[in-house]
């Protein structure tokens, strides 16, 4: 790889990165995927690359221990890189004893220490993680793909119009198991593809400029769709909600999300003692086969639901919120006891399944009146 570091090649590189679509989907979510890419873009900057002046085995290894402490699955795009690095380094044994092992002592015990005291006992998370998504393979409780998922539909979309030019710097260049799979989970693959994408942009020479016009145009269009339309309700209703913050009535108010569960923030966007709540959807942990969550067994029957959980009017809750797919089926229920829809609010131009075109706030007329 040496003949891939060079200042053109890095730019190359550079600009691929910020015109790529998914880079200014994911980039602002607060994820660990997010900061996992961050700590891998700055550990390939410090990779020891012959002839390299940045190249340093202390600080890329901690940035990689630092990231597989974070989300451990971090350490799978890092296995070839990191096991060519010791087949050639020709001090092995001072890079695992001086490097490795005080590294892993280090990363590991910093993470002992700090879930000891947020925890109040001793927990190795990395260790639940491996038996929960593993051993267990518990993950696919909220959904599962064929291991040729990442391969066949996750890197095309996340590469988009970047796809032909990675399989050109592949081929220029040298002359995964989990049931449970998301876009987010190979955000931090994205740099390494960047890496060939930007080598092809380079050798590119009488096509560059065109080249570079395309990957732009191509990639602004989904960034701005999906960074500012799409989805973008789930957002936008957390507005409402907060107004209740202002209101003298917010010890009276109870809001209830009726929505597939995660679907909208929490209180990191209401900041104030509202009563809320949404419908859970824990894994279970016990063994249960025939374990079914909340969410589930709402959907699947969303009246007979809302009739018996809400049996007196006591029980209500003053703000109802769900998925405009939703409100025929509940129609009755909003009549008998008394909700009004205050607002409607865009969610995506592509509903699908329990998720709708729209989300609606609706209120109860006997309580709330001056809200």
């Amino acid at each position: 790889m040496r003949h891939l570091e060079n200042a053109e090649t890095a730019k190359c590189v550079y600009f691929c990165q910020l015109c790529s679509w998914f880079t200014w989907y994911s980039c602002t979510r607060t994820l660990t995927n997010t900061m996992e890419t961050l700590l891998t873009i700055f550990a390939l900057s410090y990779y020891p690359i012959k002839g390299s002046k940045m190249g340093s085995s202390c600080k890329y290894l901690a940035l990689i221990a630092l990231a597989i402490v974070i989300r451990p699955t971090a350490i799978i795009p890092w296995i070839p890189l990191v096991l060519n690095h010791f087949l050639q380094e020709q001090r092995k044994a001072d890079l695992v004893l001086h490097n490795c092992i005080p590294l892993g002592l280090v990363t590991v015990g910093t993470s002992l220490i700090i879930d000891r005291v947020f925890f109040g006992e001793w927990v190795l998370v990395q260790l639940n993680f491996l038996k929960f998504n593993v051993l267990q393979n518990l993950g696919t409780f909220y959904g599962s793909h064929p291991w040729h998922w990442y391969f066949t539909q996750g890197l095309p979309v996340m590469l988009g119009t970047h796809l032909p030019f990675f399989i050109h710097g592949c081929v220029l260049a040298p002359k995964s198991m989990l049931s449970h799979k998301e876009f987010r989970f190979i955000y931090p693959v994205l740099p390494f593809c960047m890496v060939f994408c930007g080598y092809s942009l380079k050798h590119l020479t009488a096509w560059k400029k065109s080249a570079a016009s395309f990957l732009l145009l191509s990639n602004l269009l989904p960034a701005l769709y999906t960074g500012l339309i799409h989805q973008r309700g789930s957002l936008d209703v957390m507005s409402h909600i907060q107004q209740l913050c202002n209101s003298s009535y917010q010890s009276q108010a109870f809001v209830f999300i009726m929505m597939p569960c995660h679907s909208t923030p929490f209180y990191s966007h209401v900041h104030c003692p509202l009563k809320m709540r949404f419908l859970q959807c824990p894994p279970d942990l016990t063994g249960n086969e025939s374990y079914i969550d909340e969410a589930d067994v709402f959907y699947s029957n969303p009246l007979g639901w809302l009739n018996k959980e809400f049996y007196n009017d006591k029980l209500l809750p003053s703000h109802l919120i769900f998925f405009s797919v939703l409100e025929q089926e509940i129609s009755s229920f909003l009549a008998l006891r008394g909700y009004e829809k205050t607002a409607t609010v865009f969610h995506t131009h592509v509903p699908q399944g329990r998720v709708g075109s729209h989300i609606y706030v609706y209120r109860k007329k006997t309580e709330m009146t001056h809200t």
